[in-house]
């Protein structure tokens, strides 16, 4: 794919997501649709349809919870008091927030998104929430504003199969996690070859469909970036909430949502810099 393409798709993304922060409308060509994996059915039951508990929803407002997700990563991310946790693609804060209880006052939530609306929304929702541990920061998830080493576990949902660089992304996510940290991402993968006329289909990329990895493809390249104990755990039950969200389509023939698990060694080199040093030699 070349720069040119790539940045066509991140203002597509930008302008669509910008959309979905001011109108708290949702992301897709349909009014109605509200993203990934949900429609206007209310998001409180689209949360619930996607796995967060009642006590997760609770005090989250509508503007944090925008139904923008396809599963709950903070269900299978492991966090613990005084974990540092950064969210990628982290729109108006739902998954931060949530996050943010489980690290507690020791803890703290960093938020990265590339959308301005996007990080103004989170932000405000902070302010209303007089949540003190969590920040937002305008960034792109594949060159993250975040330092080396820093993170204990990374969060995301829904926003890593918008990027056309996903390589990008997850050697990014390498480096900014501390050896064994923790990657727990809730996103779609592609169970058989998309027809052409979805992935060339703007509405449907930033549906978080268009650009679906295999299973296959997706721990080939968490690989390449240096994770281990690589699990992508298959969720069949998504199939129905991906056809409400994309109806007649028959997308739901081709994705679904998983949990992506990975773990950054306790001992780590630089995969990258080692490729390169070997093919030197």
């Amino acid at each position: 794919m070349s720069k040119m393409d790539m940045n066509q798709i991140l203002q597509t993304v930008r302008e669509q997501y910008g959309r979905a922060a001011t109108t708290a409308g949702g992301c897709g060509s349909d009014p109605a649709s509200t993203g990934c994996c949900g429609k206007a059915q209310g998001n409180q039951a689209a949360g619930l349809a996607m796995g967060y508990t009642t006590e997760q929803l609770q005090g989250l407002g509508e503007d944090a919870n925008l139904g923008l997700g396809c599963g709950n990563p903070n269900a299978f991310s492991q966090l613990k008091q005084g974990d540092v946790v950064l969210d990628l693609g982290s729109g108006g804060g739902f998954d931060c927030f949530i996050a943010a209880r489980a690290v507690g006052e020791s803890g703290r939530v960093i938020g990265v998104d590339m959308t301005p609306e996007m990080i103004q929304l989170a932000r405000q929702n902070a302010g209303k929430m007089k949540t003190a541990n969590v920040e937002f920061r305008k960034g792109e998830i594949e060159h993250l504003p975040v330092d080396d080493e820093s993170v204990d576990a990374i969060i995301s949902n829904c926003a890593i199969n918008l990027s056309p660089d996903k390589q990008a992304v997850f050697r990014e996510a390498y480096r900014v996690l501390k050896p064994a940290g923790r990657l727990a991402v809730s996103d779609v993968v592609a169970t058989a070859p998309l027809p052409q006329h979805l992935r060339d289909d703007a509405s449907k990329l930033t549906g978080c469909i268009a650009g679906a990895l295999t299973v296959d493809e997706l721990e080939a390249i968490l690989a390449m970036a240096g994770f281990e104990q690589i699990r992508v755990l298959l969720e069949p039950g998504s199939r129905r909430l991906i056809e409400h969200s994309l109806p007649q389509s028959g997308v739901e023939q081709y994705i679904v949502s998983a949990r992506i698990e990975a773990v950054k060694p306790s001992s780590t080199t630089n995969p990258t810099k080692e490729a390169a040093d070997e093919t030197a030699l």
